[in-house]
């Protein structure tokens, strides 16, 4: 049971590990770590087994004193907006979305918000402690919630927010990937009488047309077809609609490099990147006058640092996109794509702006697969390696440790860090030069499977 407190929120394959008795145990839990007595608003995704979900959450928060709302199937953000907001009268002191994101059909999970912030790291560790310590208690069934509808506030707010847009002469595509963005992406763009066209809107959490991840170029087949054959942009969003991908003729645009376009209608803005963006987003915004920081991947991570700093926007290269800049501090790919949409309004062309970029060669994220007892300790011996490296390792300048390890060289740099939900270390190698963007992977692969081989030896 352990294994499904997670970094960022709690995820695991529906029956196996979320059952009945582990999910009203986390609601109870839960519900006495918030203090009782709080309101606690609940949304989930299109999987079939989330409204089974919600019952045995909605058990647990009851028996621990709480308030219920229930707000239905909705967008991972919308559900983030219900904190905001008052529900006749009633105001949330946290949300629960549940949610298996872009995982396979059988995964479902939960991310939390208390108080307006994410609730994660060593709050969901002790929670899941707490949990097994009672593993035998027994929560009674009682379902008592009540209803909200958080969708048309939402809907309200972006077209109110986005009003300039309407009747934009754009051709868009979407690709909602049977995920729940189309729970109120077509409401706003219908209201905005935007040109668009759909694809795989309807929720269907069996995702029958392509798994719902835009940061795999597989899944991006369809959306880029129907780009080329009629339509000026694309966007396409994972499972929960907190992810973006952001497609033109020429470019599928990562998340670092949405993060430079938007930040050019800010002024003198404060960007937060993850430890995998591109070195060049660094450099391009302190160039134009912005404060760039590194931080730790993980959505949870990126909203806490957020605050922690008053910064206006944060990214992941995979397209969690935050806006605290006119927005809340959390990710909402919905936003992203009308803050998007507002960028080509105001003249933007986003292939010049790619174009004028430095050009660098950077890979994808490649996984190495390894396991949950291994990987943390593998990240350790990689860095105990790096004091003395081997005389064929290239020149180090230095070296970032906020993350795993991101290995600064004198023409790019080299990143190794254990993923926080998966049993897999991440890589990614960037330079100027592509071959030694490959010198670079293959010297930093070796000096894992080195740490490997040196670990099992124990």
């Amino acid at each position: 049971m352990k294994t499904i407190f997670r970094e960022y929120d709690i995820r695991g394959i529906f029956e196996k590990e979320l059952n009945e008795t582990t999910v009203k145990l986390i609601g109870y839990f839960l519900g006495t770590k918030i203090k009782g007595d709080k309101v606690v608003s609940i949304g989930y995704d299109a999987r079939s087994h989330s409204p089974i979900l919600r019952d045995y959450l909605t058990s647990g928060l009851n028996e621990a004193g709480c308030k219920v709302l229930d707000m239905g199937m909705v967008a991972t953000p919308v559900n983030y907006f219900s904190n905001y907001i008052s529900h006749n009268g009633i105001d949330t002191d946290a949300s629960i979305m549940i949610t298996g994101s872009h995982n396979p059909s059988e995964y479902n999970g939960f991310k939390i918000t208390v108080d307006k912030a994410p609730f994660f790291g060593e709050q969901i560790y002790s929670l899941g402690d707490e949990i097994i310590a009672n593993r035998d208690m027994e929560i009674p069934t009682n379902t008592k919630s009540t209803i909200i509808d958080v969708k048309t506030p939402y809907i309200n707010y972006m077209v109110e927010n986005f009003s300039h847009l309407k009747n934009m002469k754009t051709k868009i595509v979407l690709d909602g990937g049977n995920g729940v963005a189309d729970t109120v992406i077509s409401d706003i763009f219908n209201a905005l009488e935007l040109d668009y066209k759909g694809l795989y809107m309807k929720p269907d959490g069996t995702f029958p047309n392509h798994h719902p991840d835009p940061s795999v170029e597989a899944n991006l087949v369809d959306v880029k077809k129907a780009l080329e054959k009629d339509g000026d942009i694309a966007f396409a969003y994972d499972g929960d609609a907190d992810r973006i991908a952001v497609l033109t003729h020429k470019y599928n645009i990562k998340g670092d490099q949405m993060a430079l376009l938007y930040a050019m209608k800010m002024e003198n803005p404060t960007v937060i990147g993850e430890v995998k963006c591109s070195q060049v987003m660094y450099d391009e915004l302190e160039k134009r006058g912005a404060t760039a920081i590194m931080y730790k991947t993980g959505h949870s991570n990126l909203k806490v640092k957020m605050r922690e700093t008053g910064a206006d926007l944060a990214c992941e290269v995979s397209g969690h996109i935050f806006f605290k800049h006119r927005y809340f501090g959390y990710d909402d790919a919905i936003y992203a794509t009308l803050r998007m949409l507002e960028l080509i309004y105001d003249g933007i062309d986003l292939d010049h702006e790619i174009d004028a970029l430095p050009k660098v060669f950077s890979t994808e994220e490649i996984k190495v697969e390894t396991t949950e007892q291994e990987k943390f300790k593998i990240i350790d011996k990689v860095k105990e390696l790096l004091n003395n490296p081997p005389a064929t390792f290239p020149k180090i300048l230095n070296i970032i440790d906020v993350d795993g390890v991101r290995i600064n060289f004198e023409k790019g740099w080299g990143l190794v860090r254990a993923s926080n939900t998966t049993p897999v270390l991440v890589t990614r190698f960037e330079s100027t030069d592509k071959a030694l963007a490959k010198s670079y992977e293959e010297s930093v692969n070796q000096l894992i499977l080195d740490a490997k081989n040196l670990i099992q030896k124990v």
